[in-house]
């Protein structure tokens, strides 16, 4: 299976001593198999630090888990031992890891998520009200890898990782909902009808070829001049 990892970093070797705690599945290293939320989550992640998004594909041998007799827990969707599973890696008064485990798979807890899971936490719904407001939002997927056996299940694939419009076009915007706190139709809006957009839109100024962040600062300068 081929997954997929966002961040602003080239992943070369993978270190579990930087992962954070307190997440999801807990500490871990992170992949999912939907490319299009690693991209998503690497632009977030290269806006808020001003850095390039890069996105590492792996090979998950998943024949190797078995053959090596890992524990691996899996979610096929949000159910109530999923969110009593979430609560309890995120409860920072429990000791981590919370789970023995060396691989586990299933939904992410966005923060949409994370706010249901709060509503029912304060009472607010039920558990069964909370698993079927969970059951018809966007498919999410993800997989930890919480051990230094279970890393060995990732191959990584080179992989042209450069990124194309429609990638620069989500940081633009991402960078205009930030600084300015428009929401996400008017800094499209914005950046479509804007001049930059247009230069970016013909080829011959080779104007995609700037880092973002100067395209960014160009928008930045045109927009000073209408607000």
């Amino acid at each position: 299976m081929k997954v997929y990892h966002g961040s602003d970093v080239q992943i070369e070797k993978i270190d579990l001593l930087k992962s954070r705690e307190y997440t999801d599945f807990g500490r871990g290293f992170y992949v999912t198999n939907i490319r299009g939320h690693a991209h998503r989550r690497a632009v977030n992640i290269a806006v808020e630090n001003n850095t390039q998004p890069i996105v590492t594909q792996f090979e998950y041998i998943e024949a190797y888990p078995i053959n090596a007799e890992l524990s691996v827990k899996s979610f096929a969707t949000p159910s109530e031992e999923w969110v009593n599973f979430v609560m309890m890696n995120r409860d920072v008064s429990i000791i981590q890891p919370a789970h023995s485990y060396d691989i586990v798979e299933g939904p992410v807890a966005n923060d949409w998520v994370t706010w249901q899971i709060k509503r029912y936490q304060k009472g607010r719904i039920t558990i069964k009200q909370l698993i079927a407001e969970l059951q018809y939002r966007e498919q999410t997927h993800q997989i930890c890898f919480c051990t230094l056996q279970s890393l060995l299940s990732l191959e990584i694939i080179d992989d042209d990782q450069r990124f194309d419009n429609e990638d620069l076009y989500s940081m633009l915007i991402s960078s205009l909902m930030n600084d300015y706190k428009f929401s996400e139709r008017e800094a499209t809006h914005r950046l479509y009808r804007s001049a930059v957009f247009a230069r970016l839109s013909d080829k011959d100024t080779k104007m995609y070829e700037k880092a973002w962040q100067d395209i960014y600062k160009m928008l930045q300068t045109e927009l000073k001049k209408k607000l």
